[in-house]
């Protein structure tokens, strides 16, 4: 796959570039240029970054890194079986649980979600930071949904990072769980403070909970696109008239 001139490999990370070293100067330049264009695409053309992976995946299986960026790209394209087999291999290769909660995420996306809830109760979740374990606690409540349990879903959410006033880069996407969670349990007043809590928090535009919130207030967005393409209509149908006249 092309490789954009902008591109150099020296963009990606340094732990990741240090993993490279392992191969010869050529192949490790390659693998870097196609491992940042994974990174730059993965949300704006997740299709593009999972063929971009499976290049870097065909020059260098065996780092872990690569597995790792192979996992995310087929994560992202849905395609879940696979995701789980690259991130287990990086597990494998370096001990880290970091991926952990990502891991029983795919298993959720198999429709396995009672061996995702086996994986939010495992050892391994000890051993996580914090963020990891908020992950954790959100694969676990969407595990809970997936089942229809929708009591057991809002009761995995309620945490101290929930309840706390401080706003971490976890926060937003907590607040929005709980509040999508308490609006399919019914309880749709709680649920819009919820979605307040997550506007505030969500800084990056990471969630939509602005558009939720505005829905559960009875805003209705226009498209102003179409609005336009209206109007358009309109004064082409006014000048047909006036030309026929």
């Amino acid at each position: 796959m092309p490789i954009p001139e902008d591109v150099t490999g020296e963009e990606i990370d340094k732990d990741v570039r240090q993993e490279l070293q392992s191969l010869p100067k050529t192949l490790a330049d390659d693998v870097a240029k196609n491992l940042v264009m994974v990174a730059r695409l993965l949300d704006e053309d997740p299709e593009g970054a999972y063929g971009y992976s499976r290049v870097a995946l065909r020059l260098a299986s065996r780092v872990a890194a690569v597995r790792e960026a192979a996992g995310f790209a087929a994560y992202a394209t849905q395609k879940y079986g696979e995701a789980l087999a690259e991130f287990r291999a990086a597990k494998r290769m370096t001990g880290n649980i970091d991926l952990w909660p990502v891991m029983a995420d795919c298993e959720r996306g198999l429709g396995r979600p009672e061996k995702a809830l086996d994986m939010a109760g495992a050892p391994e979740v000890h051993k996580l930071d914090k963020a990891g374990q908020v992950e954790m606690r959100l694969v676990a409540a969407g595990a809970r949904r997936d089942m229809g349990q929708l009591d057991a879903a809002i009761v995995t959410l309620q945490s101290p990072e929930l309840a706390s006033n401080s706003v971490q880069p976890w926060t937003a996407r907590l607040r929005y769980a709980y509040a999508d969670a308490l609006l399919a349990a019914g309880r749709e007043s709680e649920a819009r403070e919820w979605f307040a809590k997550a506007v505030e928090a969500d800084r990056d535009g990471s969630t939509d909970a602005s558009d939720r919130l505005a829905e559960l207030d009875g805003v209705e967005f226009m498209d102003a696109l179409a609005e336009d393409e209206a109007e358009d209509e309109g004064e082409g149908g006014d000048a047909a008239e006036e030309a026929q006249d």
